[in-house]
């Protein structure tokens, strides 16, 4: 058994031990980005004021100044937490996934449980600048992503984001094929998209996850 942590990753290393495999179209991404949700007064308001700040100042905040003055509002706008699931933050992750051991701390998890997550679903890491961290964004949430369908046994999708910056991209974990999305640019007008993505994510998890 060999002991890894999710920054020890790049995407060649993860194809190449747990026969993974890149796909650029996916049915389940393609409902994801097509979703049908709206966002209402109240919420365009919301995102337009988070949105002010981080036009202003966003390039210039470190990590945690852009997680909690951005990133995280915005996820929490989506009405994610209730008596069944709940968007935790900065938890350690850990399991086995063939000859290896992965562990980490995970920026963010959306999971079953209301004090602790329990069987997770999605998966967030954020980077200020990919340069800047140990390791490579997309393969870090990837390698927390191969862990969550581990403890979820019934191996269901797993849904996932990564941030870099001020661009967001959402991944689909199925079966061994992933497919990472295109940027979805979070100072201009993508951020409703961005929303509307959250606010899906939600009923994913509730009606076709839960109940696998």
């Amino acid at each position: 058994m060999k002991n890894t942590t999710f920054k020890d990753w790049d995407l060649d290393k993860l194809d190449n031990a747990f026969n993974l495999k890149q796909v650029w179209q996916s049915e389940l991404l393609a409902q994801w980005q097509n979703n049908n949700e709206t966002v209402d007064e109240f919420e365009k308001r919301t995102l337009q004021q988070l949105q002010k700040s981080l036009i202003r100042g966003g390039r210039a905040w470190n990590e945690v100044e852009l997680e909690n003055k951005f990133i995280s509002p915005v996820i929490m706008a989506a009405d994610i937490d209730d008596e069944e699931i709940g968007y935790f933050l900065e938890r350690p992750l850990s399991g086995v996934v063939g000859d290896y051991e992965l562990s980490g701390i995970v920026d963010g998890v959306i999971a079953t449980g209301v004090r602790n997550p329990h069987t997770p679903y999605f998966c967030f890491n954020e980077y200020k600048r990919s340069v800047e961290n140990q390791g490579t964004p997309d393969a870090q949430v990837l390698a927390a992503m191969l862990v969550a369908r581990e403890i979820n046994h019934n191996h269901t999708p797993i849904y996932g984001l990564f941030v870099v910056g001020l661009a967001w991209n959402f991944v689909v974990l199925n079966n061994n094929d992933y497919c990472i999305s295109k940027n979805y640019n979070a100072d201009d007008e993508e951020i409703f998209v961005i929303f509307k993505m959250l606010k899906a994510l939600k009923k994913i998890i509730k009606t076709e996850l839960i109940e696998l």
